[in-house]
């Protein structure tokens, strides 16, 4: 069998995440001062917790740690959001979830693009956050449409970029020449353009509505605002980050620090000011600033059932009507009591929420299977035939992702928007579907299953 000519769409996304990362670091210094101090709180996690690196080479997911990425960009118009799904197909990176982050006071709804297969995700597991701007959120009528027209005017993939695409769709995929070119090319996309595309003025009155607002219409591309490693232990991570010359933002989003981590734990270091031109009527350039991009990391836990979700979302809400987390971190301890406080209801080893049908877990044949038979999960798993592992949560949280933008977009003019979920508008936009990402994970567990009964039974009839 002749080789393919084609780079796989993983190595191509493999190519671009370190492609971006490298970009970025020269961008954001300090996101390499980041990514040092989680490599050096993972290593330590690992030496001091041998079952955690026991159980992340058991699913063959230890080596992905260090590579692992996510970044998060923001989008104008709909037919940006578009051309976007038919680059990241080109990676292997698909529409999952659908965010609406109107609800927490931030204008815009988002999916998430990433590989889903499990051989991919352990290949190169990058994900990028797309947001798209709600432009219908914007109450001033005059600015929505000014807005309109200056996003209408640019052009954010080149027209390299947007042919290599075309190439790839009508051939089933890049060469490798082609494939470097379509990294180089995409890259640019996601670049950091220190002028910008409206006049001061404009600027200023978008920034007045929503500082995100200013920061989408406002410049040529959808600049990458925050690329994020993944850590083992994020408050560790929290905890040193000042040594390091770093300040964190003032609480970790997400669930309280557990024994059994769930979901998604996310903290920040806070936006970098950055000298910015703006073009004024005469064809000069005047001096101001914007601050938007910012380094984040996270730390992943289990992914939930929505029985799961349902409890968590009720503690937190718990928690959050007893002590919300103010922008300045003056509550900081009385919010972390309150979390803890709260989710001391969710189970807190594995067994445990497993039984209760509040996460996923991936079921596989222990190497010593002993004298166990039948089609009884349960009894297989008491009898030690078969072990179960967490499936790590692939995905994100609308409350989370809201409080990292805000904290990083100012702390003191959080605008407030009413909850407006439109997963139908966004998906004729998006030009396809968005995969549930609860049906996603509930059909890797079935099938984990399937296979361990399936080897289980090929094992007892040839005994």
């Amino acid at each position: 069998m002749s080789p393919s000519p084609f780079m796989s769409p993983d190595a191509i996304r493999a190519a671009f995440s370190a492609a971006m990362s490298a970009m970025y670091r020269d961008e954001v210094p300090a996101y390499g001062t980041l990514m040092a101090l989680v490599a050096d709180v993972n290593e330590a996690t690992l030496v001091g917790q041998p079952e955690l690196r026991a159980s992340l080479e058991a699913t063959e997911t230890l080596d992905r740690i260090s590579e692992e990425r996510h970044g998060a960009i923001r989008l104008g118009t709909e037919a940006e959001l578009a051309m976007m799904r038919r680059v990241f197909a080109v990676m292997g990176m698909f529409p999952v979830g659908y965010y609406d982050l109107s609800e927490a006071g931030v204008p815009v709804h988002s999916t998430a693009f990433r590989p889903v297969g499990e051989a991919a995700l352990n290949i190169n597991p990058f994900r990028v956050f797309t947001s798209l701007l709600r432009l219908d959120l914007i109450a001033d009528e005059g600015l929505r449409a000014t807005a309109e027209q200056t996003l209408a005017r640019r052009q954010i993939f080149s027209d390299a970029a947007t042919a290599l695409v075309g190439k790839a769709e009508r051939d089933g995929g890049l060469s490798h020449d082609d494939a470097g070119l379509f990294v180089t090319e995409v890259l640019d996309t996601f670049r950091w353009h220190n002028e910008a595309s409206v006049d001061q003025a404009l600027y200023i009155r978008l920034h007045d509505a929503h500082r995100l607002i200013a920061d989408v219409v406002s410049f040529k591309g959808p600049h990458i605002n925050h690329l994020t490693p993944r850590t083992l232990d994020i408050d560790a991570v929290q905890a040193q980050m000042p040594s390091r010359g770093i300040v964190p933002k003032a609480v970790v989003e997400g669930p309280p620090s557990r024994a059994c981590p769930i979901l998604l734990r996310q903290t920040s270091f806070k936006a970098v000011e950055e000298r910015v031109s703006f073009p004024d009527d005469n064809g000069n350039l005047k001096t101001g600033s914007h601050t938007a991009r910012f380094g984040e990391i996270e730390q992943r836990g289990i992914a939930l059932t929505p029985k799961g979700r349902a409890l968590y979302d009720k503690l937190l809400n718990q928690a959050r009507a007893s002590a919300r987390p103010a922008p300045d971190g003056s509550n900081a301890d009385a919010y972390h009591a309150a979390l803890a406080q709260s989710f001391a209801e969710f189970p807190d080893d594995w067994n445990s929420i497993r039984k209760a049908g509040l996460g996923y877990f991936l079921y596989t044949v222990n190497d010593t299977v002993g004298g166990a038979r039948g089609s009884d999960i349960e009894a297989l798993i008491e009898a030690g035939a078969v072990r179960f592992d967490a499936i790590v949560y692939e995905d994100f949280l609308p409350v989370s992702a809201a409080g990292i933008f805000q904290s990083n977009l100012g702390d003191d003019a959080v605008q407030e928007f009413s909850a407006s979920p439109n997963q139908r508008l966004f998906e004729k936009a998006l030009g396809a579907a968005v995969l549930n990402e609860f049906e996603h994970y509930a059909g890797i567990e079935r099938a984990s299953i399937e296979r361990c009964l399936a080897a289980l039974k090929a094992f007892s009839d040839a005994a």
